[in-house]
């Protein structure tokens, strides 16, 4: 099972300052200031020592559990998981864990890879079996960036070469539909597989102050934090409201994002009960 870091105990301000959603307002990226606004305001915190996985966990170590356990995740009793084509999101019939572009669509070397297509039950199915459990999003973000206030993992200054996003494979976007247009061009060359990286890819460039890796991009991933806001009065977009005490928190962004969605706040919201895809996995905690 993956390598665990010691984060040491502390205090930090979870979220995100209103200057950068300032930022993010005037940016190049197609979401209105509201769309992020479930970041705010910060809210101090106070954090106990704990363990949390250098790295998500792989296809090969979600393997082990299966061959050990037999489980067998949601989107195999559907038999079906949701892939992201050409023309948006699909049922796609034999997406899994273990085929994650359908029946027999593996990408090379994959069990390096992070697992994909895991459920919130599948992910805290995985880490009961670990001995471990779920990192709560303070913890995940507190691992992430640290006492200080950070954009991404490494800094303030983004870098292309420190992350799996899209801008890693095919520089930065302005707008959905040019996004659209490079992931129809991708798919009609390539299997539509996800794009993710082996974990580790990036060591020594993104990590995070305390040496977790893959932190920004690569996978989404889930904590064990049911959504809400920071503030009952926060002005953010309606399908957040929605998810509010229904949802569970996601971070970290993926391979399918811009750099502005994979910074150490940004928070996306995941329905617990079955849903998966094909870009978001998981990474465990312990406490000490």
């Amino acid at each position: 099972m993956g390598e665990m870091v010691r984060i040491p105990g502390g205090t930090f301000l979870q979220g995100t300052p209103e200057w950068v959603l300032d930022m993010l307002g005037r940016a190049d990226q197609p979401f209105p200031r509201e769309w992020f606004a479930d970041e705010t305001p910060q809210v101090r915190r106070a954090v106990r020592p704990y363990l949390i996985d250098r790295y998500p966990v792989t296809v090969g170590e979600f393997g082990g559990f299966v061959r050990d356990t037999g489980h067998r995740t949601e989107a195999e009793r559907r038999g079906r998981g949701l892939v992201y084509g050409p023309d948006g999101w699909a049922e796609v019939p034999g997406a899994c864990w273990s085929d994650p572009g359908g029946a027999g669509v593996i990408p090379d070397g994959y069990q390096d890879h992070p697992v994909v297509h895991v459920s919130f039950e599948d992910a805290t199915a995985y880490a009961r079996w670990a001995g471990k459990r779920l990192p709560t999003e303070v913890e995940w973000e507190f691992a992430a960036r640290g006492e200080e206030f950070r954009l991404w993992p490494w800094g303030d200054c983004w870098d292309a070469g420190n992350a799996n996003t899209t801008e890693y494979h095919a520089g930065s976007f302005t707008s959905y539909g040019q996004w659209q247009a490079w992931w129809k061009d991708t798919c009609a060359r390539e299997a539509v597989v996800p794009r993710s990286t082996p974990v580790g890819a990036f060591a020594g460039r993104g990590d995070s102050p305390f040496g977790c890796g893959d932190m920004a991009g690569n996978v989404y991933e889930w904590t064990a934090t049911l959504s809400h806001l920071y503030a009952d009065a926060v002005r953010c977009d309606e399908t957040v409201r929605m998810a509010v005490g229904r949802y569970r928190v996601m971070r970290g962004g993926s391979w399918m994002n811009l750099r502005y969605q994979v910074r150490c706040a940004d928070r996306m919201h995941g329905d617990p009960t079955g849903w998966s895809t094909f870009a978001h996995g998981f990474r465990c905690a312990k406490s000490l």
